[in-house]
């Protein structure tokens, strides 16, 4: 620790979980950290955590997270003398590594020219197949156009990846099975790469069946030393992107393993790299001895916790690639050599996200209500969110990881299915329902994973999705009476609204939306000693129930059909949220559905958004006829494009968006007209 003073002041200059990771590590080594904050992030957890803050302009990311004048301009007025830029934004961007050179602040990652060398797919491609390490098959001229990339994709066979030259995150890469998709689909490649990245370049390579997504860390310093800490298996993916990573992979042998990390080693050397890198591999289920560079990461993954967990120094476990970063930017050598290095036991991690896997994993939204962590023996969460704070759409939608450890991968995946099941965000939607059913399947139990399972198996992996226990509807119920109880022992008990009446208690009825339509819940008696009935507004049932609720904080506890169960609960604009088991429900009250019901009656062609975001593309005007499935808007949303299409054929009525209008989840945006009933 004496020798951490090169540095007595770092900025982050990311946001969200990252951001508050670094903010740690920057503390535990006593050195100042100073937060970048944009409109949107104001009170943001990240910017709480910091020692101070700066803000660095409005919400869009061009404006402030992407720009790297205001960025350096906070150093300066800091007294910042280096800048970690975690993962995203400008993190992989070498003019900005050059600019830090050229202000004289060091940039917390490797030269601008390891950047540009690993940063561009296709000359990364060239210079570790150079190096010796094997590349996957494909094409990666400089600068082709659609016509050579059309014939480059004939030349290599289907079913092929349309990748980005440029970037990272799965985005603007399209998997294309036939010829008779390849146009649109280059058009669509080119078209969100240049939004992601501003460089549409576009190169094409074979797609390996049943791939499995395998990386190697490694680390570097400016002293000639590189080595590696083992691999992380990421193969379980949706839109290309990673959500469940553990190491080590249980894919590979020992042989493979040491060959994989030598050949990562290898391809670091060959760009004179420094800092914490991930070099990524594409492996074959079928032929787990063969693997291929697919791209070098020069950045810090968001996968890295696992690494960290299970690698040992000396025999003791955990190590800290944060502050092995600010070490090697300070021109430290790394402390250790290969052979120091070991795996102990096992990690899993998972990604929580703002989105709703039953809708293809779109991107929801909403103010956060409240927020639980699990704690543990072997359980991490690297978190950005807060209550109070609001998602939107102008970031990515990841908002917490949640990473355990245990001596085998079975008992760290059940510790992470345990740990996500004490995992709550109520006020949005997400996906940590979906996590936990994803590792209860039998193939990832076992451990035959590849980067299609979760597209084959995702109607299965949502199933529940759609449906609401009949005791969650209880439960929102109670805890209105609760909320509208008086605190102490009740006077009059008209202050009661527990139907009392002369003669005998009469019947309350509370009525909620959620997934299975408008139910009644018929309460009489006090939230405490409660007699229920659950049913529709067509029909119920007259079988009756004893009921018992109390609330502790957050805590909502109902014993209901002999059953005690323990929600996480919260209760906005008539709203109530309750969280188990890692599912959230949310239940709205009747009054809420009559604006409902009459905007979905305007049309059996009402065209909402499928999520919050910006229109890219409008391809309607008001009188234009459409057919069934016919492309009528492009929304964007956090990097990602969501195609609208019509619901129905018919006639266009009513156009409600524009290209570059902001939109919310479900706000019209077009109403057809059946021609029938034109």
């Amino acid at each position: 620790m004496n020798n951490v003073q090169h540095f007595d002041t770092v900025l982050v200059a990311n946001r969200g979980e990252i951001a508050v990771r670094v903010i740690r590590t920057l503390r535990r080594m006593g050195i100042r950290s100073v937060a970048v904050f944009s409109d949107a992030d104001r009170g943001a957890r990240h910017v709480v955590e910091a020692d101070t803050a700066v803000h660095i302009g409005p919400s869009a990311a061009v404006e402030s997270y992407l720009d790297g004048k205001r960025i350096l301009d906070a150093a300066h007025r800091t007294g910042a003398r280096a800048i970690h830029p975690g993962y995203g934004f400008l993190a992989e961007n070498a003019v900005f590594a050059e600019d830090c050179a050229q202000a004289g602040v060091v940039f917390i990652g490797p030269a601008a020219s390891a950047i540009e060398s690993m940063g561009d797919k296709i000359r990364a491609k060239q210079t570790v197949s150079a190096a010796g390490v094997p590349v996957v098959p494909g094409r990666s001229d400089p600068g082709m156009t659609d016509e050579e990339l059309h014939r480059a994709a004939l030349e290599v066979g289907f079913p092929v990846l349309i990748k980005p030259s440029a970037g990272g995150g799965g985005k603007g890469m399209r998997l294309v099975h036939d010829e008779s998709a390849l146009t649109d689909q280059i058009a669509a490649a080119r078209r969100e790469a240049r939004s992601a990245f501003g460089d549409d370049t576009l190169f094409v390579e074979r797609f390996v069946t049943r791939p499995r997504h395998i990386e190697v860390q490694v680390l570097a310093d400016a002293h000639g030393n590189v080595v590696h800490l083992g691999e992380r298996e990421c193969s379980l993916q949706r839109r290309h992107q990673k959500i469940i990573e553990e190491a080590p992979s249980p894919l590979l042998d020992a042989q493979t393993r040491a060959r994989i990390g030598s050949a990562a080693v290898e391809a670091a050397r060959a760009v004179g790299y420094t800092g914490a890198g991930t070099v990524e591999f594409i492996v074959s289920a079928d032929r787990p001895d063969e693997f291929f560079f697919m791209e070098m990461n020069t950045r810090l993954q968001v996968e890295h916790p696992v690494t960290e967990l299970v690698v040992t120094v000396d025999g003791q476990r955990g190590v800290d690639l944060v502050e092995q970063q600010v070490r090697v930017a300070a021109g430290e050598p790394l402390p250790w050599r290969q052979e120091d290095l070991a795996l102990d036991g096992h990690a899993v991690e998972a990604r929580v996200y703002a989105e709703d896997p039953a809708r293809n994993f779109l991107p929801t939204g909403g103010a956060v209500l409240a927020v639980h962590e699990p704690t543990g023996p072997g359980v991490r969460v690297d978190s950005g969110v807060r209550a109070g704070v609001r998602v939107g759409s102008d970031y990515d939608p990841m908002l917490a990881k949640v990473i355990t450890w245990a001596p085998d991968r079975a008992g760290a995946v059940h510790r992470l299915a345990a740990a996500l099941a004490d995992t709550a965000v109520l006020g949005l939607q997400t996906n940590v329902a979906f996590l936990r059913a994803l590792l209860r399947h039998d193939d990832v139990l076992a451990g035959r994973l590849d980067t299609g399972l979760v597209e084959r198996e995702l109607d299965a992996l949502v199933a529940d999705s759609n449906t609401t226990p009949e005791e969650v509807y209880v439960a929102a119920a109670l805890e209105r009476l609760l909320a509208a109880e008086p605190n102490g022992p009740v006077v009059d008990p008209w202050d009661v609204p527990s139907g009392w009446r002369l003669g005998e208690h009469a019947w309350s009825t509370w009525r909620f939306a959620g997934a299975d339509g408008e139910v009644h819940v018929r309460v009489r008696g006090r939230a405490r000693d409660a007699e229920v009935s659950v049913g529709t507004p067509t029909g119920g049932t007259d079988e009756t129930h004893r009921a018992a609720a109390e609330m502790h904080g957050d805590v909502l506890t109902l014993t209901y059909r002999d059953h005690t169960h323990h929600y996480r609960c919260a209760h906005v604009d008539g709203t109530t949220w309750l969280a188990a088991e890692g599912r959230t429900w949310a239940l709205a009250e009747h009054q809420l559905l009559a604006d409902r019901g009459a905007a979905a009656g305007r049309s059996d062609g009402l065209v909402t958004s499928p999520m919050p975001g910006t229109v890219l593309v409008s391809d309607v005007v008001a009188g234009q006829e459409v057919q069934l499935g016919q492309r009528l808007f492009v929304i964007e949303a956090m990097k990602m494009e969501h195609t609208v299409t019509a619901p129905i054929a018919g006639v266009v009525t009513e156009v409600h968006a524009r290209r570059g209008q902001s939109v919310g989840l479900d706000q019209p945006l077009a109403v057809l007209v059946a021609r029938e009933e034109d």
